[in-house]
């Protein structure tokens, strides 16, 4: 029986035909590389080298396959002669690019423009109890990114028409809205099927988690969003900026809500300002309307952008500050004052923007800070604040140490003046990334901590412990009080701890008091002659609870039993 005659791949005879053969076959494998990784056209990006270095590689191999591996009339010498002629302009072109990589790394090395590298950063020294005020109960983030994504996921696993469809992103962005620190994200499709039977419509929701009230809500839109990170295709928001701004280095595009709480995408543009591929900066942003895919630039964001220079930018530009204080060759053998970042960031709120708080220390890497770097994330306007003490790791493990019974961990330090004084901030969270209690802890002397179960109460306990070390005064204290007589009485068990809510003759407001921290409580009645000590309401709110810290009772109600009324 005979077989049918195998069919043979037809090329291209011609050098012009196979010329255009190797072309087509390159374009193709070109476009699906660069569909799928996104390579800035621009030759201060690595990624640029790359696709091109592949380009010339798959044409170099589709010459080999149009040729037909045939080494005719004098042979492997007459083939490589004709392999030379299609790929020479190719080889040059790879060459050309290597030549230019090759300088360009060079002349961007740090060891001959160390001088460039130091003045990417300008640094001002500031004073810190002049510059950074104390801060209001209601500024104060009590949550870290963990716990604030953990509670965003929590949130939308209650709503029972979007959890089948939809999921919590983990891709929050934290930002000041409404004069409130709280972080933002988008929601994502749940699954491939999901997105084809959702993309018509698009995301219909985002995430708020306030940092301070720990409340997370679910804001609806009345249209979707198009454009994100969970469309696999045209609209995935990397391909959206690349099509638009082929030539554009981006840093990762954050999710953000204006004041109107529309949502966009912020996508900083990354240029390298020392030699071709060093000194990484930003200038400027790419604003994209996540509803309806529109992209602008601006070489100044609008000021309620929140997040352009990213904390590791920051702390890599600041390392290149401090290390190359007095050359390069004393960043490596000297060491002559030498100064590098912490090994941890957080974020603070202060004058409508978000800062980005790290410490600086020697470059032996000691256990002790020399102070550290609160830096603007829009306008990168940073300050050093001269606050010889404890590092952040030192001022956590002092934190946990004080609740290893309850074997709670404790999250990056926060920097708070407390007091005129320095202070670390601490939430501290149990297993399921709940925040339980709270720690301050001073920098300068880090045995001085305090631990509480709200911000008020640990905030009244640092600041006694701050006085009766001589440090603070009692004028600091950021309370009152309030005498009169119960009129009632109310208890609610809190997070395992029974607390007394008690309202005065008169007052409309119920005052909480901690039965662990104010044991007489359990023992008042109504009627009782009663001193609160309690937290200063904060200006211009209308509150119904005030934390009390101290309870005195003055006097007892008279008392009746059965048989002498």
């Amino acid at each position: 029986m005979s077989q049918a005659p195998k069919k043979k791949l037809h090329l291209p005879r011609s050098k012009g035909g196979k010329i255009v053969f190797n072309l087509v076959i390159t374009l193709i494998v070109g476009f699906v590389y660069f569909y799928l990784t996104l390579p800035a056209i621009n030759l201060q990006s690595s990624d640029f080298y790359v696709f091109v270095g592949l380009l010339c590689l798959v044409y170099l191999l589709s010459a080999l396959v149009s040729s037909g591996f045939q080494m005719e009339n004098g042979g492997p010498k007459e083939y490589f002669r004709f392999i030379k002629a299609q790929c020479l302009p190719v080889g040059i072109l790879f060459a050309l690019l290597l030549v230019v990589a090759l300088v360009g790394t060079v002349i961007s090395m740090p060891i001959f423009r160390a001088g460039a590298y130091r003045e990417l950063l300008q640094v001002e020294t500031g004073d810190f109890a002049a510059e950074i005020a104390e801060i209001s109960f209601n500024e104060i983030p009590t949550l870290d990114r963990d716990s604030a994504d953990f509670l965003g996921d929590r949130q939308m696993g209650t709503l029972s028409d979007m959890v089948s469809q939809f999921e919590y992103s983990n891709d929050s962005t934290q930002i000041n809205y409404q004069g409130r620190p709280v972080r933002v994200a988008p929601i994502a499709y749940a699954d491939l099927i999901k997105w084809f039977t959702n993309r018509g419509e698009g995301l219909p929701a985002y995430v708020i988690v306030d940092m301070v009230t720990q409340e997370a809500t679910v804001v609806r839109l009345d249209e979707g969003i198009k454009y994100s990170y969970s469309e696999p295709l045209n609209r995935n928001i990397l391909r959206h900026l690349r099509f638009q701004f082929p030539t554009f280095m981006f840093s990762a595009p954050r999710f953000e809500i204006d004041d109107e709480g529309h949502p966009w995408w912020i996508a900083p543009r990354v240029v390298k300002r020392i030699g071709l591929f060093g000194g990484t900066d930003i200038q400027g942003a790419v604003l994209v309307d996540a509803v309806t895919g529109a992209c602008t630039y601006y070489d100044e964001v609008p000021t309620w952008v929140d997040n352009l220079y990213t904390a590791s930018l920051i702390m890599e530009q600041y390392d290149y500050h401090g290390m190359l204080v007095n050359g390069f060759l004393n960043s490596i053998f000297g060491q002559r004052d030498v100064t590098v970042t912490t090994s941890g960031y957080n974020y603070i709120a202060l004058n409508d923007d978000v800062y980005m708080y790290t410490g600086v220390t020697s470059a032996n890497a000691d256990q002790s800070n020399l102070g550290f770097l609160l830096s603007n994330q829009r306008t990168k306007e940073t300050k050093f604040y001269a606050a010889p003490g404890a590092t952040e790791e030192a001022a956590k493990a002092s934190a946990q140490g004080a609740v290893q019974d309850l074997r709670y961990t404790a999250t990056f330090p926060l920097l708070l003046n407390i007091a005129d004084e320095p202070t670390y901030f601490i939430p501290l969270k149990d297993s399921a990334n709940l925040v339980k209690s709270y720690a301050m802890v001073n920098v300068a002397q880090y045995q001085i901590m305090a631990v509480g179960s709200t911000v008020p109460e640990c905030e009244q306990a640092y600041i006694k412990l701050l006085s009766s070390k001589g440090i603070a005064v009692p004028d600091a204290l950021p309370q009152t009080q309030v005498s009169g007589q119960v009129a009632d009485i109310r208890t609610a068990v809190l997070e395992g701890d029974t607390y007394y809510f008690i309202q005065l003759e008169d007052e409309a407001v119920y005052y909480s008091v901690s039965a662990v921290q104010n044991r007489d409580v359990v023992t008042l009645n109504i009627g009782d002659t009663v001193t609160i000590e309690h937290a200063v309401a904060p200006e211009g709110e209308s509150v119904s609870i005030l934390d009390g810290y101290t309870l005195t009772i003055s006097r007892r109600a008279p008392r009746t039993y059965p048989g002498n009324e």
